[in-house]
């Protein structure tokens, strides 16, 4: 069997601007965050506090790799697994929504996702991601289909988590649910 070199679980030189700039902002605003992850197993809570003085505004994050984490921890109902399937839209709000409340945060990212290389089907390819934000202004989930490997595909999630986040934070979406 062959593993993956363990760098693939630490933050890439690229993600840690990232990181700082969502910490400024987070910190700037006296805003709390937690996440939700799936396919990306905790890789955007270790970008975020890779950063030295991010316990000033993460305050944890649930992998939720298993739908039973999902069902029990952040209070994804079975039924929207059964109608949706765990990388679904309507999952992504939910986990964030659910992560938000439990760890009583100001804002959530979610990710849930097909990080490759099994796991895809004809609807729901290697790659797909949902990315879900919660705030108290609204929720908001974006798509994406990436086309890496399973490294590049979970990196590619939490590039695209924080910076998701990032336009929140700078005012570039408006008030939704």
């Amino acid at each position: 069997m062959s593993y993956p070199e363990p760098a693939s679980n630490m933050p890439s030189a690229e993600q840690l601007p990232l990181a700082m700039a969502v910490g400024k902002r987070l910190r700037a605003t006296g805003r709390t965050l937690a996440t939700a992850e799936s396919c990306t197993g905790g890789l955007i809570a270790a970008c975020l506090t890779a950063i030295p003085g991010s316990s000033d505004y993460v305050v944890g994050s649930v992998v939720a790799y298993a739908n039973t984490v999902k069902q029990q921890v952040l209070r994804v109902p079975e039924s929207m697994l059964i109608a949706h399937g765990t990388v679904s839209e309507p999952v992504a709000r939910q986990m964030a929504d659910g992560v938000r409340a439990l760890l009583q945060t100001d804002a959530a990212l979610s990710v849930t996702g097909i990080a490759g290389p099994t796991g895809g089907t004809p609807d729901k390819p290697i790659g797909l991601t949902y990315i879900g934000l919660s705030t108290p202004d609204g929720t908001w989930v974006r798509r994406y289909m990436w086309h890496g490997d399973r490294t590049q595909n979970r990196r590619s999630s939490v590039d695209a988590a924080l910076r998701l986040l990032l336009d929140y934070l700078d005012g570039a979406l408006c008030a939704s649910n």
